[in-house]
């Protein structure tokens, strides 16, 4: 009877689901029709990931484990199971809706993530860990100017309300002045002042601290998304935050996206038809990744502030009576389907480190080279060191070099 049991249990088709904590992930198993057979706990050791798994493989054959969280809590157990040759499939957490409707627990969010896997719902591969370095450096550097505006935001407000003596003193100066000043207190006078100019001195040089933690932290990442994806960080407008938020996003492993489209709506800049009877219209999107978003609107504004070719699309579309929002958001579906062509295939980068070697062969400066173009010397510079991408000023100057 038992070895019956166990064949039958072998024949048949199973589909799992996680629902994972920082301590412990809770793992459900469904039929292929959908029925339920059985939820367990366990902790989130590598002792843990192999009960979970031989937890799932007793009930049968283990078609896909649907994951809520491949890249945050349940990284570990994806890693264990694709190490064990399981499919594994990310799960989005289960809408306000249906959650309102059958309420919340572990083993419900398994079960749902189980049934995402097995109706097809959810059929996006992991993120891998490729990014995990990038998305570290990324998060800290973020950290890092967060609490830096919140030190010169509190630095604004103690001076707001600090004597007159302080404020007169203080009131002229703006920015790094202000903070360089600030930070070169000898605090002196009433308990009053000693006070008020000791934390100001405080915030002042955590200021400090906190710009060149940034600084070194931006020089590390960029370092880190122009290795991996020079296409990308070579792409106009795309600095090392930006291509950082769009890896991250992305997953590091472009097989996850499977269009452009999908890419697109992932951002949250794909139009969200919103048409009923005679009325066709699209709506804007308010889902998808807001980070991704918003770091399409700084390419964007990057390139309608110096890309001609932006601008002068910029142009035509004002002239046919579109307003500035309307522009900003076809400019970021355009800018999309560029961005996935560089984390989907390997986008070629004209080689500009003879610029710069050429010119000082020469004996140009940047200052004249600078002006034949009708340009600030820093955009030159920005070029020749492979900060800023602009192909054919590229070779337009490469031209005028060998000509001079």
């Amino acid at each position: 009877m038992t070895s019956a049991v166990a064949a039958d249990t072998a024949d048949q088709y199973v589909f799992g689901g996680v629902h994972s904590h920082a301590d412990t992930l809770h793992v459900a198993v469904v039929s292929d029709n959908d029925g339920h057979l059985a939820d367990a706990e366990f902790t989130t050791t590598a002792a843990g990931y192999a009960a979970a798994l031989a937890f799932l493989n007793a009930h049968g054959q283990v078609v896909a484990v649907g994951v809520e969280g491949t890249s945050s809590y349940g990284a570990g157990f994806t890693s264990a199971a694709r190490s064990h040759g399981q499919v594994v499939v990310e799960v989005n957490r289960p809408d306000r809706a249906e959650r309102r409707r059958i309420g919340k627990s572990d083993p419900i969010d398994a079960y749902a993530a189980a049934r995402a896997a097995l109706s097809g719902r959810a059929s996006s591969a992991p993120k891998d860990d490729t990014v995990a370095g990038i998305r570290a450096l990324h998060n800290a550097a973020r950290s890092a100017v967060k609490a830096r505006t919140a030190a010169l935001n509190q630095i604004t407000h103690i001076l707001f309300a600090a004597p007159e003596s302080i404020r007169a003193r203080f009131r002229h100066l703006n920015g790094t002045d202000r903070t360089d000043g600030l930070a070169r207190l000898r605090p002196a006078g009433d308990a009053v002042h000693v006070a008020i100019l000791t934390a100001l001195k405080s915030l002042a040089r955590r200021v400090k601290e906190l710009t060149a933690e940034h600084e070194e932290l931006t020089k590390a990442l960029d370092s880190e998304v122009t290795t991996h994806n020079p296409g990308l960080r070579a792409a106009y407008g795309v600095g090392p935050d930006t291509a950082a938020q769009l890896l991250v996003t992305a997953g590091g492993n472009p097989d996850r996206m499977r269009t452009e489209a999908s890419f697109a709506a992932l951002c949250g800049a794909a139009p969200v038809p919103a048409s009923s009877g005679r009325t066709n219209r699209h709506r804007l999107s308010r889902g998808g990744d807001r980070g991704a978003n918003a770091a399409l609107y700084r390419i964007a504004l990057v390139r309608m502030a110096g890309d001609s070719r932006t601008r002068e699309y910029v142009a035509r579309q004002t002239a046919a009576g579109r307003t500035k929002k309307e522009i900003i958001r076809l400019l970021k579906r355009a800018i999309v389907r560029e961005m996935f062509r560089c984390l989907t295939t390997a986008v070629a980068v004209p080689d500009i480190a003879d610029l710069r070697p050429l010119r000082q062969s020469k004996n140009i400066t940047l200052t004249a080279a600078a002006r034949h173009f009708g340009l600030w010397p820093t955009a030159i510079s920005t070029l020749e060191r492979g900060l800023r991408r602009d192909d054919e000023l590229a070779s337009a100057y490469r031209e005028w070099l060998n000509a001079s």
